[in-house]
């Protein structure tokens, strides 16, 4: 007889999520995956101008509101056959890359690392040995011995005051806890580090979003930053060097801490490499337009099925037929009205809510679907396609990730380990080296076609009468993320958002396909059905979003925890 397990709320993440899982032998057979709450601004913006909408999505989600105010404009831009200036496409691009940077840091470090860094471990470091350690990973300069005492000794006054604040109900001493004391101390100094380096990146998007989170720039047909070299309250050369000393500021940070982090905890943790593989279907979409139409990128997209690197299909404009043709959703196990499997344009947000049922329905997430299969989104098929498709960039820092960690395992590592629960970590800090660079690029784009004297930043759109449809597509932090409108007479008959975590975290459907969160738990070992970390480690890792406010308390509806922000 197993073992039932249910986590919820999932922590750590964007959102009201559980996870059941049948345990048997110390090992998951069997997973399901539930979305805890309704969000419904698919019916709020029926009606309205369609200009208006990007601000209304960016309410989505608490953390993910840039991913849905460009998604927003690119959906009506695309329905219009609206073309947007050089200058527009290249500010767009560097606050996706800002807030990329800002997303992946704060997950790795602040949202996850805790599964594998045992905290309290720390205080029986040696800060000389931890320091010796960290040397032969990177030239940091934070790694000295001096600052990683300083750090033993914050985190010693926490455990002794009692104020463990966001360490608290951590699994220290669990048996799948394994790094060194000194290894679990440099960890615990990058993440106070992480906090400062986060924050410096998103300053470049509210210098060019004009605040964050909900940025305020956008317009359809452009953006909102006047461009006048001469002119204090405008952009110029002033802020587009401030930008550029950030972008450079963090990605050193990038390069020599994050990178070495996620290699040598990877290779320390090295029997995870076979845990977590789950559907290996993969979608990405290209990213970062090099030119007005949306035909050329510097983030490649497409499809690989069955985890087979030598055969993709390449998705290549944002008019791609494959892409538009192929996207449905099917609500058989989730709580709405029917049990359909729709296109997006066709879809209604209908809620029926029934209680819980593992065998019927028991999600408010909906079931998306590429050509009827399931497909994991995210870094790590961003990644791949990306490899497979021989972009320089990420076969690179691909290459070099599997290369160091290989180095610390003592073992060759392959694109192969990367399906994998750790491979989502890796495949994410790649991704953000790849963008820390292409930021960079872009910024040279931009600060160049300036200097051209071009300042052109919107172009007017015009709404005919009777129906346009148009869908807008963005690779965001969690992964593949569309909107999907229906305009009729210039106002919104139809409005759907298929987002990385409905792709990811979705039910069931009428097939009986588990979703990739349901998949990539079967397999999993836990070791302590009472404190299921081997879990939590698997759905960290493909960085969950769910909706806003997470609300911590144990069946019984005692307070676990309370953390007060000073």
């Amino acid at each position: 007889m197993g073992t039932h397990i249910t986590v919820d709320p999932v922590t750590r993440i964007e959102g009201h999520l559980r996870i059941d899982a049948e345990v048997d032998g110390g090992v998951v057979r069997e997973a399901w995956s539930s979305g805890q709450m309704f969000r419904g601004i698919e019916k709020i913006l029926e009606g309205r101008d369609p200009r208006d909408a990007w601000l209304f999505t960016q309410r989505f989600c608490g953390v993910c509101t840039t991913v849905h105010a460009i998604a927003s404009v690119r959906a009506v831009e695309n329905a219009l056959g609206l073309e947007v200036p050089l200058n527009a496409q290249y500010i767009r691009n560097l606050i996706l890359a800002a807030h990329a940077m800002h997303d992946h840091i704060v997950h790795f470090y602040h949202l996850s690392a805790l599964d594998w860094v045992d905290v309290v471990s720390a205080l029986k470091a040696d800060p000389v040995k931890a320091a010796a350690i960290a040397d032969g990973l990177s030239s940091w300069p934070g790694n000295s011995r001096h600052q990683l005492q300083a750090v033993q000794d914050r985190v010693k006054g926490f455990v002794e005051a009692g104020q463990l604040g966001i360490f608290a109900n951590g699994y220290w001493g669990h048996p799948a806890m394994k790094l060194a004391p000194e290894v679990n101390l440099l960890a615990v100094a990058h993440y106070l580090e992480a906090l400062e380096y986060q924050r410096k990146v998103n300053q470049v998007v509210a210098i060019l979003g004009s605040k964050t989170p909900n940025i305020q720039n956008l317009a359809v047909g452009g953006v909102a930053n006047a461009i006048n070299l001469d002119n204090q309250a405008t952009l110029n050369m002033e802020k587009l060097y401030r930008i550029k000393d950030t972008l450079d500021e963090v990605q050193g940070f990038i390069q020599n801490v994050y990178f070495t982090d996620v290699c040598a905890i990877g290779a320390m943790y090295a029997d995870w490499l076979g845990y977590g593989k789950g559907v290996t279907n993969y979608l990405s979409v290209p990213d970062l337009p090099l030119d007005t139409k949306g035909t050329q990128f510097d983030f490649p997209g497409g499809t690989i099925m069955n985890g087979d690197l030598g055969n993709v299909t390449e998705i290549k404009t944002f008019e791609e037929a494959y892409f538009k043709d192929n996207v449905s959703e099917c609500i058989a196990r989730s709580w709405y009205d029917g049990d359909w499997t729709r296109h997006p344009f066709d879809e209604d947000t209908v809620p029926k809510y029934t209680p819980y049922d593992g065998r019927a329905k028991y999600s408010w997430v909906k079931a998306p679907r590429f050509q009827g299969r399931p497909m994991q989104v995210g870094p790590l098929a961003q990644v791949l396609v990306g490899y497979a498709l021989g972009h320089a960039p990420t076969v690179k820092w691909a290459n070099k990730t599997l290369e160091t960690a290989g180095a610390v395992a003592k073992a060759k590592l392959t694109p192969a380990v990367l399906h994998s629960t750790l491979g989502r970590h890796a495949a994410r800090m790649i991704r953000t080296q790849v963008i820390a660079e292409l930021a960079q690029k872009h910024w040279n784009l931009l600060v160049n076609n300036i200097g051209k004297g071009d300042t052109a930043i919107f172009n007017p759109p015009t709404f005919p009468k009777g129906e346009q449809r148009g869908f807008g597509f963005h690779e965001a932090p969690r992964g593949t993320l569309s909107h999907w409108v229906v305009i009729r007479d210039g106002k919104i008959a139809n409005y759907q958002a298929v987002v990385p975590s409905t792709w990811n975290a979705g039910p069931r459907d009428d097939k009986n396909q588990a979703g990739p969160y349901e998949a990539s738990l079967v397999g999993n070992p836990v070791a302590d059905p009472e404190r299921p970390l081997e879990l939590i480690r698997t759905i960290h890792s493909f960085d969950p979003c769910i909706a806003c406010a997470i609300h911590t308390f144990d069946p019984g509806g005692r307070e676990l925890v309370r953390v007060k922000a000073l």
